[in-house]
């Protein structure tokens, strides 16, 4: 199994610029990847990231001399994360693969392939970390798992680095979780509502700091471009997204180890968060609660506690389906958040009444997964473990 830590670095000036750069000659391979693999299939042959690697290996000398001050890992991976965008965008996963700007998701990848020796290597010692080329660079935590250091990936958020280290650790066989089943009903007014009645609070952490964002935003276009001002505004705005995004993650990181680790049977639905996001009087706050993302570390955090994911289908209609006697609502707005049943006169709360009906699949479901349906016991995850400390013993049970 393979898990993935990602620690804030502590890095001195020259290491911030030599950080910087190597993430721009990555930009640089993975812009220059994709002019060539366009321009290539217009010309009629088939490009391939294999290919794209040994041409630039043949000009980057003569062409390119500057990339000899990064490791060659930088550009080398760039081209290589091309190549899965490619796999994919045609296999219907994700969008064409676009050219990357200055500033906006600046990293680089250093792997520790089969033939990486020696100052190509990527070693972690305590609290700190040697890259090739750079050399060791202070962590402000240690490595929370122990086994063999893969790769590792150096990325700016706002004018912070982090490296995110993906271990390879042992698989160990972990007993079935025997605690109770349960049902999460996702949604905006409360992030997490338990079938046995327990809640978790989403943070709306962007609704909280909008009036200073805007703030922030306004005092930026005020500023000329390219002005050292501008550039500052362009930090404080950054840093306020990067808060925003830690307060949010911080309360999905809490909620979905608990209920993981508490409940042997989490019941949970398919939500279509792209459609739902299309409705632009709920788009920012269904944005703000993070349901893709609750919904990612929930299937992981399953596997590594040994509990079963059971998905509703996504038209199952958990809310407007009274728990009690089974009677269906024809109709039931959003707006109304309490309702009685007419048939047995029930009181219900809607999301509570939708978790209630979610466990109860828990029953009669054939699923038996470790993630949703198709995911087996040879799955191997690159994940990142919640910020409540996850144990790494643990493997899917049916492996």
């Amino acid at each position: 199994m393979i898990l993935a830590h990602k620690i804030a670095l502590d890095p001195n000036d020259r290491q911030a610029t030599h950080f910087a750069k190597a993430a721009g000659t990555a930009r640089f391979s993975w812009n220059w990847a994709l002019g060539q693999w366009q321009e290539q299939f217009k010309a009629g042959s088939k490009p391939n990231e294999a290919a794209l690697r040994k041409q630039l290996n043949a000009i980057k000398d003569e062409q390119f001399p500057w990339m000899a001050d990064v490791t060659k890992n930088a550009p080398q991976q760039a081209i290589k994360n091309l190549g899965t965008a490619f796999k994919n965008f045609f296999d219907g996963r994700a969008k064409f693969p676009k050219f990357k700007k200055k500033g906006v998701h600046d990293s680089f990848r250093a792997d520790n392939g089969p033939q990486v020796k020696g100052a190509d290597a990527v070693i972690v010692d305590g609290k700190r970390v040697r890259l090739p080329v750079i050399g060791w660079v202070r962590m402000r935590e240690p490595l929370r798992f122990a086994g063999q250091v893969k790769s590792a990936v150096v990325s700016r958020t706002a004018d912070r680095w982090f490296v995110s280290l993906q271990v390879e650790i042992p698989d160990r066989a972990m007993p079935e979780n025997q605690g109770a089943a349960v049902g999460v009903d996702l949604g905006v007014k409360a992030l997490a509502t338990l079938s046995d009645g327990g809640t978790f609070e989403g943070p709306k952490a962007l609704r909280k700091n909008l009036k200073k964002l805007r703030r922030l935003s306004i005092s930026l276009s005020r500023k000329a471009k390219g002005s050292n001002n501008r550039r500052k505004a362009r930090i404080k705005i950054a840093r306020l997204h990067a808060r925003i995004g830690n307060i949010r993650n911080d309360v999905t990181h809490k909620a979905t180890t608990a209920i993981a680790k508490n409940h042997g049977v989490i019941v949970i639905e398919d939500l279509n968060v792209r459609g739902m996001m299309a409705n632009d009087r709920l788009s920012r706050a269904i944005a703000d609660v993070g349901l893709h993302e609750f919904r990612r570390q929930i299937d992981y955090k399953a596997l590594l506690n040994g509990s079963k994911i059971i998905v509703a289908d996504r038209w199952y209609p958990s809310s407007k389906t009274c728990s009690t006697c089974g009677y269906k609502m024809e109709v039931l707005p959003l707006s109304v958040r309490d309702w009685t049943c007419p048939a047995c006169g029930g009181a219900h709360d809607r999301d509570v009444n939708a978790a209630k009906n979610l466990v109860k699949l828990a029953v009669s479901s054939t699923v038996s997964a470790c993630g949703e349906e198709g995911s087996g016991g040879r799955r191997k995850p690159a994940v990142k473990p919640a910020s409540k400390k996850q144990e790494p013993n643990a493997v899917c049970p049916l492996g």
